[in-house]
């Protein structure tokens, strides 16, 4: 009887000792498991794909274009149109073609933020000057167009309407300007006149020239204190320009 009970308490203790092992080995596996789903979930962590698209997105803006270092130039602003205080301490002169798409996104895209930010506070003034390119038709007549507005004290009202509506003007030519004209309130007569006589031709040109004696052979390009900015820049490298100017 004494051996009987031995064997069945050896048998039953190694039954328990086999299920020990097999319970701590499946403990194992599932730490094991456990871990390499961890693993997987840190690997693929929205903190840790911020982290990666972080460095991406901070050197995005430097895939922007940029304006290089440039020489200071002489140019001078002539008797054009000027927006903003006479007397800003910094100058932008700017060479620019109504009919040119890039000039247009400079209207539309970065001008209102300087406005907004330089030009009505008083730090700088914005002067317009012409540059018609030659394969553009109606950049010519309709910088005429905006000279002769100038002669009645509208020409940056007539500057953004032509820019506004640059698909109407190029289809319609000098009925679309006379249009304009009268939607301004000029006096119309005199406007009409100047356009027919083609009055502003020479000072088109002499804008031109003094735009290509000066560097410019395409629109719009900048002169910041006769810093030089070419094509239709962002906001940011203006105001870095600026920004530098004025701090001395």
């Amino acid at each position: 009887m004494a051996s009987k009970k031995g064997s069945s308490f050896l048998d039953g203790a190694a039954g328990l000792l086999g299920r020990t092992e097999i319970i701590a080995a499946l403990l194992v596996v599932n730490l094991v498991l456990n871990g390499l789903v961890l693993t997987e979930l840190q690997a693929f962590s929205p903190g840790d794909a911020a982290a990666e698209a972080q460095p991406q997105a901070q050197a995005q803006p430097q895939a922007q274009p940029q304006a290089q270092p440039q020489p200071t130039t002489a140019v001078s602003a002539d008797d054009d149109p000027v927006k903003g205080d006479e007397n800003a301490p910094i100058t932008i002169i700017e060479f620019s073609d109504f009919e040119c798409p890039y000039c247009g996104r400079f209207y539309t895209e970065t001008l209102p933020q300087l406005e907004a930010n330089y030009i009505n506070t008083g730090k700088v003034k914005l002067v317009y000057r012409d540059f018609p390119l030659g394969f553009h038709a109606s950049a010519k007549p309709a910088a005429m167009a905006a000279e002769c507005a100038d002669d009645q004290n509208k020409f940056w009202e007539y500057h953004d309407m032509l820019f506004e509506n640059m698909n109407d003007w190029k289809s319609r030519g000098s009925d679309a300007f006379k249009d304009y004209a009268s939607e301004l309130g000029l006096n119309t007569a005199t406007f009409n006149s100047c356009i027919d006589a083609n009055t502003h031709s020479g000072e088109v040109d002499k804008d031109t020239a003094d735009g290509a004696a000066a560097g410019v052979s395409g629109t719009p390009a900048f002169f910041i204190n006769g810093v030089r900015i070419v094509g239709a820049q962002p906001y940011a490298v203006f105001q870095q320009a600026i920004e530098s100017i004025l701090a001395g």
